[in-house]
């Protein structure tokens, strides 16, 4: 169960873009071409910020965030990520159309200058937040330029229920030519573009919205689903069709982290994204399987809320999973997830699905068998000159010694280890050196003993540096 007795300490939002024209997408790699979001995108989006004021930012809700500056938008309790790629330009405007919702222009928003002027943000106050990723970022597009996701994504086309129910939804297919005006690739494999057209004819075409019957938009919505439901999704958590949401884990887990530590100021951490990943983040918290309808294709400003709330029982911090299908709902519900009921703690989710996270672009790079793009060539070129480099410095430390110079190294321990043994047979006696007859005289003194027994202790050192000679002449030969 739910724990109703626990505060809000933050939320991690994944919101949806508004409404916009017509979207194409190549069905084999998704690359996307451009479109423009429209006034009622726009509306939309400011009805669903203004609603997520209304349980967050309003201190008489039971919901209101701890500690939030619910009037002025403080930029250190804030995080906003939006995808600048494909439907980039939608999904930016749709941001900031939703923030103004969140945070509205307010007369307070002003700054006194050194003079004393006071000087009121223009449009009564208007609120401006940064939110932007680059457009080679992989953090909200993870499948783009992704050679195993475009494989498996033809594997699902080439897939037994994918022909069984192109053949079972063969008459809804004869029937569809005359309201597509003329498009080709009546099929489905083309299903995601062929739903997208009807969907935007159909609200702003007033001739297409009178011609079309109602059951023929309804059951294009549904083919629509199923097919990016098995593009986007996979049955294994690791699987290339989940990479929507892999990629995304490691900002919501220091989202997470950050909310539920008391020291950081973070309240708020919102994805502005397209709908893929509401595929991907229902199938792999297991939330789709709890409730069937979370397979669907989610409305325009649609928005998860994971909220971060700290039981009044104390503990760990839990998350709970609240879900709006668009503006057409009037509120927001509570799922299950993860194969139980009510809220889990957030090591629950982190253990989960931490072992499947894409940490990097490195990482990317690899998981998607990619050396050129979105960075990966500035990555492959720099790992390159760095394997380079290493093996010119271990080049340079071992370098073999060349045949002359092994000659003249050989021929120089070669002396030294002659001059050794000259040495030692000069200290042992066997070797005398000027005039014999002093020598002898020598060896017939006291004096004689004194200089044996010290080189029986000494010894023991020039034999130890003969054997060290002799090793290293043998090593020099060797090379």
């Amino acid at each position: 169960m739910s724990d109703a007795n626990s505060t809000v300490l933050g939320v991690i939002f994944l919101i949806r873009h508004g409404d916009r024209r017509g979207f194409y997408q190549d069905p084999t790699n998704y690359n996307p071409a451009d479109t423009v979001i429209t006034t009622v995108g726009l509306k939309e989006e400011v009805i669903t910020g203004q609603y997520l004021r209304s349980v967050y930012l309003d201190e008489s809700s039971p919901s209101f965030i701890k500690g939030i500056n619910a009037s002025i938008a403080d930029p250190n309790q804030i995080t906003v990520i939006a995808d600048a790629a494909g439907e980039g330009g939608v999904i930016m405007n749709s941001a900031q159309a939703l923030l103004q919702g969140l945070f509205p222009a307010d007369a307070s928003y002003t700054e006194t200058l050194a003079n004393g002027t006071t000087v009121e943000a223009p449009l009564n106050g208007y609120q401006v937040i940064e939110s932007a990723l680059s457009e080679n970022d992989v953090t909200l597009e993870g499948w783009t330029s992704c050679d195993p996701f475009n494989q498996a994504t033809a594997d699902f086309y080439n897939s037994a229920i994918f022909n069984e129910t192109e053949q079972a939804n063969a008459e809804f297919f004869a029937n569809l030519p005359q309201y597509l005006d003329g498009r080709g690739d009546v099929n489905l494999v083309n299903m995601w573009n062929i739903f997208d057209y009807m969907n935007v004819q159909n609200i702003h075409n007033a001739t297409f919205h009178s011609r079309l019957p109602a059951t023929m938009l309804a059951q294009a919505r549904t083919l629509a689903a199923f097919h990016e439901y098995g593009v986007f999704t996979s049955p294994e958590l690791g699987g290339i069709g989940n990479i929507g949401l892999r990629t995304m884990l490691p900002g919501i887990f220091e989202g997470i982290s950050s909310i539920a530590n008391s020291s950081d100021p973070l309240k708020i951490y919102y994805n502005a994204i397209a709908y893929k990943s509401f595929f991907t983040l229902f199938n792999m918290t297991n939330a789709d399987t709890q409730n069937s309808s979370l397979t669907g294709l989610v409305n325009y400003a649609a928005s998860v809320a994971i909220e971060v709330r700290q039981p009044d029982s104390g503990g760990e911090p839990v998350l709970r999973l609240q879900f709006k299908n668009g503006t057409l709902e009037d509120a927001q519900q509570t799922f299950n997830w993860f194969n139980t009921t009510g809220d889990i703690p957030v090591s629950t989710f982190t253990n989960y699905l931490a072992p499947v996270a894409i940490n990097s672009t490195a990482d990317w790079c690899k998981v998607c068998s990619n050396t050129q793009d979105r960075g990966c060539g500035a990555i492959a070129a720099a790992a390159s000159q760095a394997a380079a480099s290493q093996a010119a410095a271990a080049n340079r430390v071992h370098q073999p010694i060349s045949p002359v110079g092994a000659g003249f190294l050989g021929a120089g321990l070669t002396l030294f280890v002659a001059l050794c043994m000259l040495g030692m047979l000069f200290f042992l006696g066997m070797l005398s050196v000027g005039r014999g007859r002093r020598t002898r005289q020598r060896s017939a003194s006291p004096q004689s003993h004194d200089v044996r027994f010290v080189f029986f202790f000494s010894s023991p050192c020039l034999v130890s540096l003969f054997l060290t000679c002799f090793d290293q002449t043998n090593s020099v030969e060797k090379h």
